[in-house]
């Protein structure tokens, strides 16, 4: 329990560190699956796995062998990481080459050299879940303290990168206002028009060409002021 207690104390520290050192959300993955690698035992390499509507990802991995791991479950549409990503659950597979679950994926992935995983269900605010995927070259490599630390690891993980968004879509949203802002500026000056009225012109343009309006936005002032 204290080791535990412990290794809770060392991942609010770690999730602290990726809230003020990662200024996006790939950069927060990079740091959330080296940190992973280093801080729980058993784990050789570590990939994070991104599940959406319309596609499966690996944006980040710590290496190469992870990274073949998640390119086997998104071609064969099967896979530990696949079923804990949208199954919000812990799967342990602790000899690939006896795993009877995924069969096509274990016997690729045997092949490979990976002889044992651990994923973990990864909360992603909005309609896309993830996994953090641990793996290692030896069987029964990771342990109950393994997967113990591997699920408060995901926690607090989840927790720093949902703050990571969340700055990140504030920025974004700030940087849409500006723009905006800036041309309509453009647009009252050019046209001798008033802030509503401006906004109005920008609004109908963005209606009538099926265009965001940020989008509207950026075209003017890419265009700049007329000569």
């Amino acid at each position: 329990m204290t080791e535990l207690a412990d290794f809770g104390a060392q991942m609010t520290r770690i999730a602290g560190e990726m809230r003020k050192e990662s200024d996006d959300t790939e950069a927060a993955l990079r740091s959330m699956t080296k940190f992973a690698v280093d801080a729980i035992p058993g784990a050789e390499y570590a990939t994070v796995t991104l599940v959406s509507e319309d596609k499966v990802e690996t944006p980040v991995m710590v290496g190469d062998l992870g990274g073949e791991a998640d390119r086997l479950q998104r071609e064969l549409g099967e896979g530990p990481c696949l079923r804990a990503a949208v199954g919000v659950l812990t799967v342990c597979i602790h000899d690939m080459r006896t795993e009877p679950r995924w069969p096509a994926f274990a016997s690729a992935a045997a092949e490979l050299g990976i002889r044992s995983m651990a994923c973990f269900y990864l909360y992603i605010d909005g309609d896309n879940s993830g996994a953090l995927n641990l793996h290692s070259t030896v069987a029964n490599a990771f342990t109950m303290e393994s997967l113990q630390l591997g699920e408060l690891f995901a926690a607090h993980a989840a927790t720093a990168l949902g703050a990571v968004q969340e700055k990140e879509q504030l920025r974004t949203a700030l940087s849409s206002r500006d723009i905006i802002g800036q041309a309509k500026g453009m647009i009252m000056e050019r046209y001798r028009l008033d802030a509503n009225e401006a906004f109005a012109l920008l609004a109908r343009l963005s209606q009538d060409t099926n265009t965001k309006l940020v989008d509207v936005a950026v075209q003017i002032v890419e265009a700049g002021p007329e000569s």
